[in-house]
């Protein structure tokens, strides 16, 4: 009988242990995965709409310490005139001024978005002046109503279709600028050239200005995501780690009910060393299987989850989620672990006396 086929015959004896003991590592597997993938989906979703939003580079004030993240509101804005400058600037082109500030509609605070990027929006009606649906039912507004942002009166032409957690109204840059004094919060564009090499020009032409490429950006969300995910994922791995040291006390028990049987097998001229691999091999197969099983669940749940939340998750999809890294790095982990936590299991079997072994009863 080889080694491999012994250690599944040990495992099927014992069949309701063994699936408890698996247990405890595919709910770890599970909880891990589901996590980690939601945060290296975030990462994903973050980027792709990162790099769909903006240019070649980004041009903000010099005191805004680094690139805009979404959906922040900065109060260091791009004077008139650093946006004209940069508008002359023969290097740049698909120049896209943006506009996000913080504003009053009877006495409530608002975020206004100045935009020229209608088509990367979703909403009913047309461009112009569109609100989010909290507005609508805050104040009962819909398209055709007015509504006064600072002084100016504007009619509302669209209401967005996605869901917000702030009261948001956004219009054409040219109504949002006059309601910011002319101040830009940002400024897009593609470059004619390499954009490492315009970033430093536009920095030395136009004072106060700071410019970020798309590595950058991409680099900002990257240091801030891995962080978030380092730290979830340690969390998730408690559970995972409490599964694995499980592993030790049923090998430890297996061992102890098979000491006549471990005997038997050392009389007949199984070696310490083929003893050490059966004990192993079911402590790993144990970490595989019960991984394998917690990964294919953990999908399905991310599977369900981004089904029922399509709207609000956007066009983050599974792949994005669960990359093969994930995947092989969390099944061979546990494999690895669970190998480890059959050491001394193992170790113990197979330093067992063979008459002392045969004694047991």
């Amino acid at each position: 009988m080889d080694i491999f086929r012994l250690s599944f015959k040990n495992l099927k004896r014992r069949k309701i242990r063994t699936i408890l003991t698996m247990l405890g590592v595919i709910i770890g597997v599970i909880a891990l995965v589901v996590l980690v993938g939601i945060g290296t989906g975030m990462t994903s979703y973050m980027k792709q709409e990162t790099d769909s939003m903006m240019g070649d580079i980004i041009i903000v004030n010099s005191t805004e310490g680094g690139p805009p993240m979404a959906s922040t509101v900065s109060n260091a804005f791009l004077s008139q005139n650093a946006v004209s400058q940069i508008e002359n600037m023969s290097q740049l082109y698909n120049i896209s001024v943006e506009d996000d500030f913080i504003s009053q509609i009877n006495g409530t605070s608002m975020y206004i978005m100045g935009t020229t990027t209608w088509s990367q929006l979703e909403f009913n009606g047309t461009p112009g002046v569109v609100i989010t649906k909290n507005l609508v039912d805050q104040f009962g507004y819909k398209i055709g109503s007015n509504i006064t942002i600072g002084n100016e009166s504007m009619t509302i032409t669209g209401i967005s279709n996605t869901n917000s957690n702030m009261y948001l109204v956004m219009m054409d840059i040219s109504k949002a600028l006059p309601l910011n004094n002319y101040q830009a919060s940002y400024v897009t564009a593609d470059t004619r050239s390499n954009p490492e090499t315009v970033k430093d020009d536009v920095q030395n032409s136009v004072n106060g200005t700071s410019a970020y490429t798309q590595s950058d950006e991409a680099n900002q969300i990257n240091s801030v995501m891995n962080v978030i995910t380092l730290v979830v994922g340690a969390i998730a791995s408690i559970a995972l780690l409490v599964g694995v040291i499980s592993i030790v006390n049923i090998m430890l028990v297996n061992v102890t009910e098979r000491t006549r049987e471990i005997g038997v097998l050392k009389a007949i001229g199984f070696t310490d060393r083929e003893i050490l691999s059966s004990v192993l091999l079911e402590a790993g197969l144990v970490g595989f299987i019960g991984s394998t099983v917690g990964v294919v669940i953990a999908v399905i749940l991310l599977l369900i989850g981004l089904t029922v939340f399509s709207q609000q998750v956007g066009n983050i999809n599974l792949l994005s989620m669960v990359p093969f890294w994930l995947i092989a790095g969390v099944i061979g982990g546990s494999t690895i672990l669970s190998i480890l936590a059959g050491l001394y299991p193992a170790w113990h079997a197979s330093r067992l006396n063979v008459v002392e072994a045969l004694r047991n009863e």
